[in-house]
């Protein structure tokens, strides 16, 4: 059945709660090619040598311009746009009016008055939403995913190279000026002749530049690129690695969106589209509330309360005001034990029924994961994107737990799998519920990461 907007989907269907538990969609989707060699070998480049992230294609672009464009992003962030224009960027994050978080984008400032936000669908919608019915004097425009449109180009390609050689590799493509290296800061370069903006960010301790320029470039420079790169290591990375590298870095990418509730919402829900992102994304894991709301987070779950300035009035400002000093949860790194793993792997060649299959090297099923994690027997917290990474050799997945429960070492338990066979969802096998010991582990999981990419962020 079709429906004119997302509002009318939930009134006919009652529960969003139980509606994106059992929505027919899979986990978010990467149009790349699975493997360029094999998964391992991909996501050890970005720790040993260097890694090109094809981004071309599986994020949602909207650019906004004209001359309120810095006012209405500031009334819709959490972040004061202070000092911003072109040249800079920064992760954009947006709360609905109760404080609890719509999503995150990276904001690239093109021009002093004009932006491009790159990101899974809800916080464009959202921006594009008060764009166009705020009285905003700006323009948008938007590239769509290649997943809502499959045969529309994209205006831009955007790769990303990362890893320890990463900056040898770019400044031996590079034929233009020196290149811009200070943290999400903007600049250029020029690779075979053709010109593209950069923007500066690392992996793994180690430099390493995002650009991204005319679509139809792309195939030229990736060339120029995967040629000098070939010496030192350069590797592609297909969706099964890139699918983990979040988690390595400890950005959680789709946190539920605080859309689904709330009077002052409800304008907001009869705009967006009743076969969009948000009418139709999916909600995995042990973690299976009847309310939605249970599923909402705040920017300190998130570990984005540092980004909260109150210099600016904005959409959620004064109840993130009275949450500011109450105790929150934090996001941490969990190291799944190892013999429990073994025992869900054992299980699968069992009689009777399995554990909940863990694809490797990403386990997650659903675009929104949310895992239970338990201590003594008592919800705690949650887990999500459970990911196998070759570089620790484990399972790890990130969470958000307790504060008093968040010290490194701190032993904790997740529970892996959906309750009662599992739910309606086409990627949900029958199966059983099994607990895996993890342990606390402080984000990005590696050292390297943690000094140079989280103190810079």
């Amino acid at each position: 059945m079709s429906y004119r907007s997302l509002e009318d989907k939930l009134q006919a269907v009652g529960n969003p709660a139980v509606m994106m538990q059992n929505a027919p969609t899979g986990r978010y989707v990467y149009p790349i090619p699975a493997e360029f060699t094999n998964w391992m070998e991909e996501q050890r480049a970005w720790r040993e040598s260097a890694v090109l992230f094809d981004q071309s294609f599986h994020m949602t672009d909207l650019y906004v311009r004209g001359p309120d464009t810095i006012r209405l992003l500031s009334h819709l962030g959490v972040n004061s746009f202070s000092g911003f224009g072109r040249g800079k960027a920064k992760q954009f994050v947006a709360c609905n009016h109760d404080g609890y978080v719509i999503g995150d984008v990276i904001c690239f400032g093109l021009e002093d008055d004009a932006v491009n936000l790159v990101g899974r669908p809800p916080v464009p919608n959202w921006v594009q939403y008060h764009a166009e019915t705020g009285g905003y004097d700006v323009t948008v425009e938007r590239d769509e995913r290649t997943a809502d449109n499959p045969d529309k180009p994209r205006r831009m390609y955007r790769y990303e190279v990362q890893g320890p050689n990463a900056m040898r590799i770019l400044e031996a493509v590079n034929e233009g000026g020196p290149l811009v290296t200070k943290f999400f800061n903007m600049g250029e370069i020029t690779i075979a002749g053709c010109k593209a903006r950069t923007l500066a960010h690392g992996m793994s301790g180690a430099k390493g530049l995002e650009l991204f320029g005319p679509f139809e470039d792309g195939r030229k420079v990736k060339a120029a690129l995967l040629a000098a790169g070939e010496p030192l290591g350069l590797k592609q990375a297909g969706f099964r690695a890139y699918s983990t590298v979040a988690m390595e870095s400890g950005w959680i990418p789709s946190p539920l969106p605080a859309i689904y509730t709330g009077g002052a919402m409800r304008p907001y829900r009869q705009w967006l589209a009743g076969n969009g992102f948000e009418a139709t994304a999916s909600i995995g894991g042990s973690f299976q509330s009847d309310n939605v709301e249970d599923y909402y987070l705040t920017p300190w779950d998130l570990d984005y309360g540092r980004l909260v300035k109150f210099d600016h009035d904005f959409i959620g400002r004064a109840a993130l005001e009275e949450m500011a000093d109450r105790p929150h949860r934090t996001k941490v790194t969990l190291v799944w034990d190892k013999a429990d793993v073994l025992k869900v792997f054992a299980g699968m060649m069992e009689e009777g029924t399995p554990p909940k299959l863990m694809e490797m090297p990403a386990a997650h099923y659903a675009a929104h994961p949310y895992d239970q994690v338990l201590a003594g027997g008592r919800l705690v917290g949650f887990s999500t994107y459970p990911v196998y990474t070759a570089n620790e050799r484990a399972w790890i997945s990130l969470a958000m737990v307790e504060g008093a429960l968040s010290q490194p070492g701190t032993r904790l338990t997740v529970l892996w799998g959906e309750a009662d066979g599992g739910t309606d969802k086409p990627a949900v096998e029958p199966h059983r519920q099994m607990e895996i010991g993890a342990e606390v582990h402080p984000w990005p999981i590696h050292e390297a990461s943690r000094r140079e990419y989280r103190n810079r962020a």
